[in-house]
């Protein structure tokens, strides 16, 4: 099974239920901190969803960051595909290295990563908000420059707004098009006026918007796939690029902002050696020759069995259990509902319950994984086990056929099934099912008006093939002929992202605190985006409009309502055959890599993109 699903990202390793400590920083930062002021807000250093972020202005480094950490060497990694482009926020920004974002190009403030939703100060030194978050002012660090050495200022930051909003990913443009009026009211003074009744989000996705220079960025050919060595104002520079084979990046000393709080102790290695590689199988066989310093393992197979290797055992490579705390969200089959094929929920249905996780788990991954039982896995959003509160019912009485009862009362879970590989009760409950919306079991297979149930499963690696091959096997015993269908990493992307599939084994990263981004999942006006991420092609007034709420909602108990309904709304869809997860990260690397005893409980990837939390311990290596 698979853990990473780029573009997007990856299914993360995480346990099902969070820790104490970061359950009750998600409860403090939603509701006891949770207070409306009857003015403007003072101008502040940080920015959270909801209350105040957690560290105060005088902080000193991120929790998670160790300031004391020596700087030098290189690192060399690894990523499965290719890419076309140095440009990933045009709407084709899955044709370029995701890892520029952070390490190259910078944001105006910077999401902290150990909690829910909190972003610091970083080329705006101060944020202020209104009343009721109806407007947001960044004043800028006047300190602030791109790579070139030339200041940052407000005009940079309206030229990024309006390139992004008319060019950008999905996501920025519908997020930027809410804005109502953006000015400079001085050289490092921006104000984005978000009208009534805007979004809470709102504020966060702009200062989350990348900063790009107004000079060096060619508007007029922003959406093409292009290799311009990008000018930003991070922390690396472009030193070389092989468009599908190598990407080289140089920490640049004179780095700005190195000595902000919210950049101190990261970004630690002189250089960062990214190849890339055809799947995780070569990947793998990378590391065990010595040509990269760290991965994660994203088989359970090849963890448990495939790492008594030379460097291994030597002692030069070492294996890396993590434990972070963050949420898991959803893996699975998904169904691609843009095929007529799939229109019927109760058909959806019945091939969910044909999925023996039981069998598998025990025979694929030696009993290391969990079933997943939620889109918001391992969260204070999930509905899973929880009756539908009054809020949540509110929410969906406009659609009273949308959510099944058991999982309005929280009695719903996943088949179980007896661990035989042949449960033969769970086949005839299937054939039952469908039995009633008018599908007939025949000697061809399962049939309705003479069409029969068949379809291709498209998949990217042996990992997903035999995965896929035991699903395609149980789904036969009802009469359904599903074939799986192996496509190298740059076909898989190309048909992923025109929805050119039947069927695909789809990740979603979980977002600590769900919002914005769901629309771009489930809505019906993401429906025929093009590259966007609604894999499933879901579309539907229910889903509209508890999108609508979530993303609308005014306190900490209105946002778990309207997540916890939208999850019980995608579970009764069956959009997904849910699959599984694990409660840790696997990781094997260079034994002289270090990385923080402490980790972030919402990482967005593991350590990011390139382990900017991490250093290299010995002094021979940093020297070298």
């Amino acid at each position: 099974m698979r853990h990473r699903g780029h573009p997007k990202g990856a299914l993360l390793a995480l346990p099902s239920k969070w820790p104490p400590a970061a359950f009750a920083l998600v409860v403090t930062c939603l509701i006891a901190l949770f207070a409306q002021t009857s003015g403007a807000e003072a101008a502040k250093h940080g920015l959270a969803l909801y209350g105040e972020p957690a560290l105060p202005h005088s902080f000193d480094h991120l929790p998670y960051a160790n300031p004391s950490a020596p700087k030098g060497g290189k690192l060399r990694l690894g990523m499965a595909g290719g890419y076309e482009s140095l440009n990933p926020f045009n709407f084709k920004f899955a044709a370029a290295p995701q890892l520029l974002i952070g390490n190259v190009y910078q944001s105006l403030m910077a999401r902290s990563q150990d909690e829910p939703y909190s972003m610091y100060a970083l080329i705006a030194q101060s944020v202020e908000l209104g009343p009721e978050r109806e407007y947001v002012i960044f004043r800028l660090d006047p300190r602030a420059r791109f790579s070139d050495r030339r200041p940052i200022t407000a005009e940079d930051v309206l030229f990024s707004f309006e390139l992004l909003k008319a060019k950008g990913r999905p996501g920025q443009r519908d997020a930027f098009s809410r804005v109502t009026r953006s000015e400079a009211a001085d050289t490092h003074t921006v104000r984005f006026d978000l009208g009534k009744g805007a979004d809470r989000e709102l504020p966060l996705l702009l200062a989350a918007m990348p900063i790009l220079s107004k000079t060096a960025v060619d508007s007029a050919h922003f959406d093409d796939v292009r290799m311009d060595i990008p000018v930003g104002s991070g922390p690396y520079l472009v030193k070389e690029a092989k468009a599908g084979e190598r990407l080289v990046l140089a920490r640049d000393s004179d780095y700005w902002a190195k000595d902000i709080p919210s950049q101190r102790g990261l970004y630690n290695f002189d250089e960062i050696d990214v190849s890339w590689y055809r799947d995780g199988g070569a990947l793998f066989e990378a590391l065990k020759g010595g040509l990269i310093d760290y991965r994660e393992e994203s088989s359970a197979a090849r963890w448990l069995t495939a790492y008594d290797f030379p460097a291994k055992r030597d002692g030069r490579i070492v294996k890396d259990t993590l434990r972070p705390g963050r949420p898991v969200g959803m893996s699975g089959f998904v169904f691609n509902l843009r095929n007529k094929l799939f229109e019927d929920v109760a058909l959806r249905e019945a091939m969910a319950m044909m999925f023996d996780f039981e069998w598998v788990n025990a025979n694929f991954y030696g009993g290391l994984y969990k079933r997943t039982t939620s889109y918001f896995e391992g969260s204070p959003f999930s509905s899973f086990g929880r009756p539908a509160s009054e809020g949540e019912r509110a929410l969906l009485a406009r659609f009273p056929d949308t959510v099944r009862q058991d999982a309005l009362d929280g009695s719903w879970r996943p088949t179980i099934h007896d661990g035989s590989g042949r449960d033969r009760e769970i086949a005839r409950r299937a054939i039952r099912l469908v039995s009633q919306s008018g599908y007939k079991l025949t000697d061809k297979g399962l049939e309705k008006d003479g069409r029969p149930v068949a379809f291709e499963i498209m998949i990217r690696d042996r990992d997903e093939e035999r995965l896929a091959l035991n699903f395609s096997a149980s789904l036969k015993r009802i009469g359904i002929n599903a074939q799986p269908r192996l496509y190298d990493e740059t076909q898989y992307q190309q048909r992923r992202r025109k929805f050119e599939y039947d069927m695909m084994i789809g990740q979603w990263l979980p977002s600590a605190v769900p919002g914005a981004e769901q629309a771009g999942r489930w809505s019906s006006a993401s429906l025929d985006n093009q590259k966007g991420t609604n894999l499933a092609g879901a579309s539907s007034l229910a889903l509209d409009a508890l999108i609508e709420a979530l993303i609308g909602s005014k306190t900490p108990e209105e946002h778990v309502d309207a997540a916890r309904a939208l999850d019980r709304a995608l579970l009764s869809g069956f959009y997904f055959v849910p699959l599984f997860f694990v409660d840790e990260i696997w990781t094997a690397h260079s034994a002289t890599l270090e990385r923080p005893s402490y980790l972030p409980h919402y990482p967005m990837y593991p350590f990011g993109f390139t382990l900017e939390q991490w250093w290299w311990k010995s002094e021979e290596i940093r020297n070298d």
